[in-house]
């Protein structure tokens, strides 16, 4: 079938109703004028005429991008134990939400501290003179970071850094040994917010003490792990708060796949939930302040699932269905009408992109009106 018998045929499509009482009107508008000619009147007018469609939009060409949104969570994170290796009995636990920095104690076993300190390697061994590794690069970096000097940032703990260490030990009210024992000092990557003290003022202060998560909020998603491929680090999402505001994030890691528990799938398809697995995503929001107040509170998370770069849209309304199968558009213009068909792609944002011979940017469709 050439063009042509494309435009002439009428097309079965979506907007078939009004079609059909379009052309009713006219049947018996013909009709009256019958009637009217029969009874002597004039009949001379004549009859109505298509003028086209009720609307048109243009056809444009842009970037159409596909998101989806699913439920978050914005807090702190899942929370870490903490274990304590220090003898005695616990003295002193900080409060539930305070936040513990460099130098600061974790807790007092026997009114002695348990000190924080940032790093990324455990505190497997005491330090002492002579004693020689990463493990001592990374607790001088700490000592320096607090403000003691005369020493060198290297791998050997020598007799300037006991002397130093003897100065450190002294500000914290403990035995000034110039050795730092293993279980006063924990390290974690920074500073570190409580969100549970596991044990009573009065326990042993030998094992797990607290649990707490970073000091900065994230964003958690539990998606199903069949829908999670978008989840890589460094993958940036959307976040809507709310308050509707919208913040930018990015993907900082994604967990091993987990059973859910009801193990009840997705509900929504555009807002995916938790499957039979779901993997625990964490976003990062790099503009805190953006974030107010906010804590404990949900949130959505939108990601990029498709694009299409320049491309030509028309509303999705302007689709037709025709009869032999297949999507067209009506395109009007100083020539008239034609159906032109077409070739639909990527749906979003109330247009769709389409292709086919003869469209170009610019030219008029019909729309509802």
């Amino acid at each position: 079938m050439d063009r042509t018998e494309v435009t002439r045929r009428r097309p079965a499509r979506r907007r078939l109703r009004a079609a059909a009482g379009a052309s009713l009107a006219l049947v018996t508008l013909t009709l009256a004028g019958a009637a009217t000619l029969g009874l002597g009147g004039r009949g001379d007018a004549p009859p109505p005429t298509r003028t086209g469609p009720a609307a048109t939009a243009p056809i444009t060409r842009q970037t159409l991008v596909r998101s989806v949104a699913l439920a978050g969570e914005l807090g702190y994170g899942a929370a870490t134990p903490l274990t304590s290796l220090a003898a005695g009995t616990v003295t002193w636990l900080p409060e539930t939400g305070a936040t513990v920095r460099r130098g600061e104690a974790l807790l007092r076993a026997d009114e002695q501290p348990v000190v924080l300190l940032y790093g990324a390697l455990p505190m497997y061994r005491p330090l002492t003179t002579g004693v020689r590794g990463s493990d001592v690069r990374q607790f001088e970096r700490n000592l320096a970071a607090l403000g003691y000097r005369g020493f060198t940032v290297d791998d050997i703990f020598s007799t300037s850094t006991a002397d130093a260490v003897k100065r450190w030990q002294k500000d914290l009210g403990i035995p000034q040994t110039g050795t730092v024992d293993r279980e006063r000092v924990i390290y974690a990557p920074g500073a570190l917010r409580i969100s549970q003290r596991l044990v009573p003022v009065g326990a042993s202060a030998t094992g797990t003490v607290l649990a707490y998560t970073g000091g900065t909020r994230v964003v958690t998603v539990s998606a199903s792990a069949g829908e999670a491929t978008w989840a890589k680090k460094g993958t940036k999402v959307t976040v809507t708060l709310p308050t509707g505001a919208s913040v930018a994030g990015k993907v900082t890691s994604v967990g091993p796949p987990a059973a859910a528990a009801g193990g009840q799938g997705p509900v929504d398809a555009e807002r995916p939930g938790t499957g039979s697995a779901t993997v625990q995503v964490t976003i990062a929001v790099a503009d805190q302040r953006a974030l107010g107040g906010l804590t404990d509170a949900p949130v959505d998370v939108r990601y990029l699932a498709q694009q299409r770069e320049m491309v030509l849209t028309v509303p999705v309304d302007a689709l037709l269905a025709l009869a032999e199968g297949g999507y067209g558009v009506e395109v009007t213009g100083p020539g008239g009408t034609r159906i032109l068909p077409v070739r639909a792609g990527l749906f979003a944002e109330g247009r769709v992109e389409v292709q086919g011979e003869g469209l170009a940017e610019g030219l008029l469709v019909g729309v509802p009106g």
